[in-house]
């Protein structure tokens, strides 16, 4: 059975995670070294004006980047993850922060006491990752930390060398 990765000659990467934890830095570094698009889901949200109520965005969005999505080459970038299509995804990344470094971060954006509470909780028990594995086979799913800019580094390195090594239906 042809699957969606058969046909695409790139890969699809998500990378998610608590909002703070460095999804965009992480996936603009990796789309300047490698010739995959970054497509940052809150940017796409605002340039195309799709924020018609939550279910209704999903759906926008979806329906936005499925063709994008079809032909491969992609770095989806979004705190959510669940409800995007589990054959558009070759890898899925769940950046993590220390909650200390973590609580500088979104204090830094000046978050409210409520969304600083909420996102903190997300990260202490692994919400996001947890998402990722209920929604993706766990084979795909590689969590890593986001602590330091020599992480960030870290990171991008290991995921251009999985690009790099990146075969359909691999």
């Amino acid at each position: 059975m042809e699957t969606n990765s058969t046909r695409r000659s790139k890969p699809n990467i998500l990378i998610t995670g608590t909002p703070g934890t460095g999804k965009t830095t992480t996936a603009s570094a990796l789309a300047a070294s490698t010739q995959l698009r970054h497509i940052n889901i809150v940017d796409l949200v605002k340039e195309k004006n799709l924020n018609h109520g939550f279910n209704d965005e999903i759906d926008l969005i979806c329906n936005e980047i499925n063709h994008m999505m079809e032909l491969g080459g992609n770095i989806v970038d979004y705190h959510v993850c669940y409800f995007f299509l589990e054959e558009w995804f070759d890898l899925v990344v769940v950046l993590q922060t220390e909650i200390s470094e973590l609580y500088d971060r979104l204090i830094n954006r000046d978050y409210s006491d409520s969304k600083l509470k909420h996102d903190i909780e997300c990260e202490v028990f692994e919400v996001l990752l947890e998402d990722a594995k209920s929604s993706y086979s766990e084979d795909i799913v590689k969590p890593m930390k986001s602590n330091t800019l020599d992480d960030v580094n870290s990171n991008v390195d290991t995921l251009m060398a999985w690009v790099q090594g990146w075969q359909p239906n691999a």
